[in-house]
């Protein structure tokens, strides 16, 4: 996506091994495909002009399940993370890798929420490309929550962030410089951890009629 001449690319993180699944949940059947797919394809409508997808565990069986797919979106690539099972923070230096050699701004998002739509990610970036300020995330009651933007003056930060941990801890740094934008009033990412949530998630037909606060970001 280009806006006024910022460029945003994104990451799509998809290398855990799914511990509390009990099985990888990226390959999870979902939607006509597998779970991997949805935040990806979601990415690719939204129009985000380059969109990473950072690969760790089975990360050859996800990429033969998306091979087909794959081949129509130029602007899809993946990276695998040999680090992963050190954590999610490996697998956003991963991803950033690959987003800071073209990019200013890196959007993060997360395999594992499958109703986050385009949407959301055009109404984030087009708030917070006009906000300048260093982090964008979606505002929920309790706090903050996927998906979420950094510029690339924040980029050094996360690439000292350690073990199996997210941005949170950036994004309260920052407090007030956090561009905070207000998500359609039903908006719930719905994150899928266990065989609960993913039964839950099957039965889901309009994400967008329900609301919801127990998801936002928590690493």
């Amino acid at each position: 996506m280009d806006r006024a001449g910022k460029s945003v690319g994104a990451i799509v993180l998809a290398a855990g091994r799914s511990a509390r699944m009990g099985r990888p949940k990226q390959l999870l059947p979902f939607s006509g495909n597998i779970l991997a797919w949805q935040v990806v394809n979601e990415a690719l409508k939204a129009g985000l002009s380059r969109v990473v997808l950072v690969l760790g565990y089975k990360a050859d069986e996800i990429r033969a399940a998306l091979k087909s797919r794959m081949r129509s979106h130029p602007r899809l690539e993946t990276v695998v993370n040999e680090d992963f099972d050190r954590g999610m923070s490996t697998s956003i230096i991963a991803g950033l890798s690959a987003i800071e050699t073209t990019h200013d701004y890196m959007m993060i998002l997360l395999a594992d929420m499958p109703f986050i739509r385009r949407e959301v990610i055009d109404l984030l970036l087009a708030r917070y490309l006009v906000s300048d300020k260093p982090i964008g995330a979606i505002k929920l009651k309790k706090g903050f929550g996927h998906p979420v933007v950094f510029h690339r003056r924040v980029f050094p930060e996360l690439r000292r962030l350690q073990g199996d941990r997210g941005a949170r801890s950036i994004i309260e740094k920052y407090g007030p410089k956090v561009c905070l934008v207000e998500p359609p009033k039903a908006y719930d990412p719905f994150d899928i951890d266990t065989r609960g949530d993913f039964a839950k998630a099957e039965k889901m037909t309009d994400p967008l009629n329900r609301t919801s606060d127990d998801h936002r970001i928590r690493k």
